[in-house]
């Protein structure tokens, strides 16, 4: 598939892997994107686009046009990284304690500046606008809603959009595709529990949230099981539960926080009321109280059926089958590019990172993963061709 870049772009390797290496070694979490964004609004000055910063924060804009056609396309990165402690002891680790690019972002980023590089070169022609939309707050907060929110798409207007990610376990350089609801929404829901405390010696004198909470723990395990049609993807999963300070008191409240995610609105909506019903019924039904609250909220990530033809038959063309993956599978992952295929017809789709027991096969939020650098040159290469079909 190397035969398949664009030789522009492969000339740029060896700068664009340098930009890697610098993201990776200062990462910046969810709005914090400061010197990231810094970078590629520098960068992207240098290469003659126009730059608007300032979206949600930290986002970064860079639009640039060519001819006449009033045709415009849209190719989204994200820029932010984890609060995760790296453990690679590779040369560009992490140089700041406690946060990593442990979701292959640095590369997202480099991807498409290795792409926008291309793109404003006279190589590169095409008859149109394209908007190059770096973004922040992936991983939290969901920053591509707060750009909508701050008018990205009245103010650069795309008739298409078409977003990436990095994909440990599949082969170095494949892309895949999937039409339709292809990642799972996700509520972040926090219970708080409230009952009675007291001495560990006599429960009888207490209302016991403790107790009430494991009874909720295993209630909520019913949702799926009892009231999704055999068939559909759904997850609940409670992921922490925060109860007590000492073995003999018993704690007068419980606060669990779970993960609930779906892959229709159907299943969504009526999960998340089925929540906030048994939280109320196990509650009471102990004496004590509930209060939900549900943040952090993603919608179904769904690709639109001609968009993703699309951008499958122009791999195929670029890339040849040996290329493409011939299929993939909806993801339980849920990502906020979904609120920007909610506003434009677009395309979310993979990249392999690396297969099993080889290079880039380390699962994304791990401490020892790290992005293949193989890969960017391909990124950008499918980038760059999309521009150059959409913007004929």
């Amino acid at each position: 598939m190397t035969d398949c870049v664009i030789p522009e772009i492969k000339a740029t390797e060896e700068e664009m892997i340098a930009i890697r290496h610098y993201l990776h070694a200062n990462p910046e979490l969810s709005l914090e994107e400061f010197n990231t964004s810094e970078l590629v609004a520098g960068k992207l000055t240098e290469w003659g686009y126009t730059v608007t910063r300032g979206l949600a924060k930290t986002g970064v804009v860079g639009t640039l046009s060519k001819g006449d056609s009033p045709r415009t396309i849209g190719l989204r990165a994200d820029m932010d990284a984890l609060p995760i402690f790296e453990a690679t002891d590779l040369p560009w680790a992490s140089t700041v304690a406690g946060k990593m690019h442990a979701c292959g972002h640095d590369g997202h980023t480099t991807i498409l500046l290795a792409a926008a590089k291309y793109i404003a070169s006279p190589a590169c022609q095409f008859n149109g606008t394209v908007h190059l939309i770096f973004q922040p707050a992936e991983e939290a907060i969901g920053g591509a809603d707060l750009m909508i929110k701050d008018g990205l798409f009245e103010r650069f207007p795309c008739e298409r959009i078409f977003g990436l990610h990095n994909m440990p376990g599949l082969p170095v350089g494949k892309v895949g595709f999937y039409a339709g609801n292809f990642m799972a929404s996700a509520d972040t829901v926090k219970i708080t529990i409230t009952g009675y405390g007291g001495h560990g010696a006599h429960p009888e004198r207490t209302v016991d949230p403790i107790v009430t909470g494991a009874a909720l723990v295993m209630n909520l395990q019913s949702i799926v099981a009892r009231n999704v049609p055999p068939g559909e993807t759904a997850v609940v999963s409670v992921g922490t539960f925060q109860a007590g300070i000492a073995s003999n008191v018993i704690s007068g409240k419980v606060v669990k926080e779970l993960s609930a995610r779906a892959m229709k609105p159907g299943i969504r909506d009526p999960m998340s009321k089925s929540i906030k019903e048994h939280a109320d019924f196990t509650a009471k039904s102990y004496g004590a109280s509930s209060e939900v609250e549900v943040f952090d909220s993603y919608p179904v990530l769904t690709n639109s059926v001609e968009e993703t033809e699309f951008a499958k038959a122009l791999a195929l063309e670029v890339f040849g089958e040996e290329g493409v993956l011939e299929s993939i599978s909806p993801m339980n992952a849920s990502e906020d590019f979904a609120f920007m295929l909610q506003q434009r017809p677009g395309c979310y789709f993979l990249l392999g990172n690396g297969e099993k027991g080889g290079k880039g096969s380390c699962m994304v939020h791990n401490p020892g993963y790290d992005f293949n650098d193989d890969i960017i040159s391909t990124g950008a290469t499918l980038f760059a061709r999309l521009v150059e079909t959409h913007c004929r």
